[in-house]
């Protein structure tokens, strides 16, 4: 283990002090006596190696527009002229440079002097402010959170953290609080850094045991609540449809019984009585087995609207995940597809929720496969506030033993016109509508690099650069981290960089061919079983035979190419319009079918791109190898062991998905490459 401090048990990551030789250049101060600005300035002397260096440039100024007046004259002006020309919104910050060098942070609020405090951290006064003397900031949504699977006691299968890939819970152990308190404070300072401002501590699939956070284990909500509103994060948990029952002990939890409706009113005032700043709760319901408002002959806006009304009086809102479908479905009905649930089920409901629900989208319509077109119940519903939700930890995309970009991946998700006519994209259509939010799951653990994989803290940090900013690009995001993460020169940080760039389209080529999902193992989804899920009720086929393959989801097929907007619509359902890389996705396709992007039959382009995948992860690694000298053990250690993981799970992908393929069509591989009979 290394201890870097001020982290002593765990990684700074992108805070990581060697990087940031200027930080003793400058001596933080809080202007005007504000507490939260006070805390900012105490976060960079923690963070600061060493004390101030003799001769350094200056002050560090932090404050917030009610103490802007309380400056220095000679940043005062400048700093005024900065929120002038492009005001503060609600939690945005301005950092402003002298002609002397002094810096000043000014925060709209507590919250604002912190992210920028922090983001000046991370990236430095030269790679924030470059020839500018002034730079203004602010988020995109007002909410961005953070979804935790976590267990208070370990689950038979799944352990504590569910999806999880880096040890333990950070907040939970044995049913009570993790004993290393402080980590929980570390983790907050790092999720400050991105301008996360939320987090919801437990598994949406809530256990027995979790489903008391709401009464008897309430105080360690509490407690974790306290320690991250810290860092202005406020905390949500995941609850139970069914707990007037489970813990109430009535006889029902129809969302329409007035003895339910009271029990969660008089539970919610209890919960808002011990955490008055909870910002609500996240729901799974009538999904995978879970109970809801179905159970009752109810619809999804009866049952969200039931905590909404509970939640209102506090402030709270209701977070209500959409992923519902139909988990026992017989795969011989070639009509069900799973893809349609989402949009069939919440579509119709549309401007019946309560104004403090937020439908929680998980942005396609499978599950964070590695190639899906994004959800159209995102780009349908207009009068009903939405949250896009994404996934950090890697349930389809390497489990944190291959690395995988998923920057890249949301990037092309934000991208997307959401008309199909090349205008408004769905970036700008969140950050234009009235109370959207972005979520994503992370499987954040108490491994000391946090995520398993220190490659995979860049997605971390990618996710929080993104949830700031919505059109945040790919190679920046890539070239911060390397450059923040590690202290070493130019040919390292530019070698991260390409090995991030390059492994969302390395990672897809030797698993999923052409938009087909789930040829993986059932149960820990990692490595490939290419039946694995072909005959099974969970509803995710990609019917190979002896002539071809893929989903026919176009009005010859299931339809669902007909709940997107007409102009997209007719780009998929069009097998020469429609993305190559989600062909098989939208069509079924003969294997001698010549693709008109490639000009090659399907069977040789499955072909090609399994062969080219793994070459590509040799490419990596080769890159890693030329420049690994500059990492510090253990962590070079274990990329190394990653590395060599990650080879040869490509070529078992590669060799299983090609002899599949050959075995089925009976056409052999054209350019004569080893493909096993």
């Amino acid at each position: 283990m290394i201890s870097t401090a001020p982290f002593a048990t765990s990684s700074p990551m992108w805070l990581e002090p060697a990087t940031k030789p200027w930080l003793n250049s400058y001596t933080p101060r809080a202007v005007g006596g504000e507490e939260l600005a006070a805390r900012a300035a105490a976060d960079w002397r923690r963070l600061a190696p060493g004390a101030p260096a003799a001769g350094g440039a200056g002050e560090l100024l932090i404050t917030t527009l009610e103490h802007l007046c309380e400056l220095p004259d000679a940043l005062r002006g400048a700093a005024r002229d900065a929120v002038t020309s492009e005001p503060l919104d609600s939690e945005g910050y301005a950092v402003v440079r002298d002609v002397a060098g002094d810096l000043v942070v000014v925060g709209a609020d507590g919250a604002g002097a912190l992210y920028g405090t922090l983001r000046l951290l991370t990236l430095g006064p030269e790679a924030m402010l470059g020839d500018s003397d002034a730079v203004t900031s602010g988020p995109d949504l007002p909410l961005r959170m953070v979804d935790h699977w976590d267990n208070l006691v370990p689950h038979p299968v799944m352990g504590t953290v569910e999806r999880g890939y880096a040890g333990d819970s950070v907040f939970f152990e044995g049913g009570g609080l993790a004993p290393d308190t402080e980590r929980i404070d570390d983790y907050g300072l790092l999720l400050a850094s991105l301008g996360i401002n939320a987090v919801c501590l437990n598994n949406v699939n809530v256990h027995a045991t979790e489903a008391t956070l709401l009464t008897e284990r309430l105080d360690l909500v509490r407690t974790i609540a306290a320690r991250l509103r810290r860092r202005h994060i406020i905390t949500f948990i995941a609850v139970d449809f069914a707990a007037p029952m489970t813990l109430g002990g009535l006889g029902t939890c129809d969302p329409l019984d007035a003895s339910v409706q009271q029990w969660w009113r008089e539970t919610t005032e209890r919960v808002y009585g011990a955490v008055p700043d909870l910002g609500g709760y996240v729901v799974k319901a009538d999904s995978e087995g879970r109970p809801g408002p179905f159970d009752y002959g109810r619809n999804h806006a009866d049952g969200a609207n039931l905590l909404a009304a509970a939640l209102a009086p506090h402030g709270g809102v209701v977070m209500w995940r959409c992923f519902v479908y139909n988990h026992r479905q017989d795969w011989r009905d070639r009509t069900r597809d799973r893809a349609r649930a989402a949009y069939d089920h919440f579509m119709p409901l549309d401007g019946r929720f309560a104004d403090n629900v937020l439908l929680q989208i998980k942005h396609g319509p499978l599950d964070f496969q590695v190639r899906e077109p994004v959800s159209p119940l995102l780009l349908g519903l207009r009068e009903t506030r939405v949250a896009l939700e994404l996934q950090i930890a890697q349930e389809y995309t390497g489990h944190a033993w291959d690395t995988y970009f998923l920057p890249s991946a949301w990037r092309e998700v934000l991208d997307l016109d959401v008309a199909g006519d090349h205008g408004t994209d769905l970036g700008q259509d969140l950050a234009g509508r009235s109370g959207s939010a972005i979520v994503a799951v992370a499987g954040v653990g108490r491994d000391w690099n946090w995520v398993g994989n220190t490659f995979s803290q860049a997605n971390l940090y990618g996710y929080g650069r993104l949830a700031w900013d919505l059109h945040a690009g790919t190679q920046t995001i890539a070239r911060e981290w390397a450059a923040a993460s590690f202290a070493g020169d130019a040919r390292l940080h530019a070698a991260l960089a390409r090995i991030l760039l390059a492994s969302r389209e390395a990672y897809e080529n030797y698993t999923a061919p052409l938009g087909v999902g789930f040829m993986v193992t059932p149960g820990d989804h990692y490595g490939p079983s290419i039946d694995g899920y072909e005959y099974s009720p969970w509803g995710t086929y990609h019917f190979a035979d002896r002539d071809g393959v893929g989903v026919d989801r176009t009005p010859t097929g299931s339809g669902y190419t007909e709940q997107y907007p007409p102009a997209l619509a007719a780009r998929y359902r069009s097998l020469e319009e429609c993305p190559e890389r989600l062909l098989l996705f939208f069509h079924h396709l003969r294997y001698d079918q010549v693709l008109p992007r490639c000009g090659v039959s399907l069977i040789q382009r499955i072909y090609d791109t399994h062969f080219q995948g793994v070459e590509q992860v040799r490419a990596m690694r080769r890159e890693w190898e030329a420049v690994r000298g500059q990492v510090p053990e253990p962590v070079r250690a274990d990329i190394d062991r990653r590395w060599r993981a990650q080879e040869r799970n490509a070529v078992e992908w590669r060799d299983q998905v090609c002899t599949y393929f050959l075995r089925h069509s009976g056409i052999p591989d054209a350019a004569g490459r080893t493909v096993y009979p």
